[in-house]
């Protein structure tokens, strides 16, 4: 009996953590707030160490809080995830919850796309879905997807590739009747930037032979969408997927700069939190957004 009071006890804590409140969680269970904390309570005195941190006005996690979330959120989700083998099985459909963090400068696209068509075909598949272009703690946060833009994390997530999307050098028409038009990557060096952070540094401009130019910044930023802006209001030349610009592109927004030099891929990585095993809603996901971000490469 007690195993089974602590299996309680660890549901109510993982929920408690990813709702952020004892009543998000309680909402989640149909129970009560009330009955959620003193099933947390429980749970504290049997492993002998304090969650949370509790006022009036905030529930937080201490340290041995987090690090026991850390260890047992993937073993819930774990057993989630093997009743939809048996789903499957009966024909029921493909069915549970996922937590996914997008990106700003495709989220659009996705969005549209996810509630068009995958939600459709898919109704017994519930996304939560954030649009940011912040650092993600996935474990912390609870999420389970999360696309990124450069290179993968080694945070005990696992990370694999979506898409390598062509990349695109363009500005506005205002900012090259100033400042000229660039015919080669050597006029590149003397133009302005707008240049995309990775890990707080600036991405270089890197060519297809291999060839590097770290380009004088005007405006430096963590977000392909504040680019794009930043481009369309004529600050410099921007560095960008193709498929984020190809409107501004074809309406004469955004020119093209020596189209003539190729550049090497942005990569689009997916990192999740299932381990070696994904499950099915997890790969369905996966391969949609992947097709999505391809076809849409394909007719730019």
């Amino acid at each position: 009996m007690k195993r089974a009071h602590r299996w309680t006890g660890v549901l109510a804590f993982v929920r408690t953590v990813e709702s952020g409140s004892f009543s998000g969680a309680a909402r989640h269970g149909g129970t009560t707030p009330s009955a959620v904390s003193r099933v947390i309570e429980r749970l504290e005195r049997q492993l002998g160490a304090k969650l949370f941190h509790r006022t009036t006005r905030l529930l937080s996690l201490t340290e041995e809080g987090a690090a026991y979330y850390e260890r047992v959120a993937p073993l819930l989700r774990a057993l989630e995830d093997v009743g939809e083998i048996f789903e499957d099985k009966g024909n029921t459909g493909t069915r549970g919850k996922l937590r996914v963090s997008l990106p700003v400068a495709i989220a659009p696209l996705l969005v549209d796309a996810l509630t068009a068509d995958f939600m459709v075909h898919h109704p017994a598949i519930a996304l939560e879905i954030s649009v940011t272009d912040r650092h993600v703690d996935m474990t912390r946060e609870g999420f389970d997807i999360l696309l990124t833009f450069g290179g993968g994390m080694t945070d005990g997530t696992t990370t694999c590739l979506i898409a390598n999307l062509p990349i695109t050098l363009a500005a506005a028409p205002a900012y090259l009747d100033r400042h000229g038009y660039p015919r080669s990557p050597e006029e590149l060096g003397g133009a302005a930037h707008i240049r995309h952070l990775v890990a707080e540094r600036p991405r270089p401009i890197v060519f297809a032979d291999g060839s590097k130019l770290m380009a004088r910044g005007v405006f430096d930023t963590d977000s392909m969408e504040a680019m794009r802006v930043a481009a369309l209001r004529g600050l410099g030349i921007a560095s960008l997927p193709r498929l984020i610009i190809a409107e501004d592109l074809r309406a004469g927004r955004l020119l093209e700069i020596v189209p003539h030099a190729s550049l090497t891929p942005v990569v689009l990585h997916m990192r999740h939190a299932f381990g070696p095993f994904l499950p099915r809603r997890a790969i369905l996901l996966t391969e949609f957004i992947k097709n999505v971000l391809m076809s849409r490469a394909d007719r730019t």
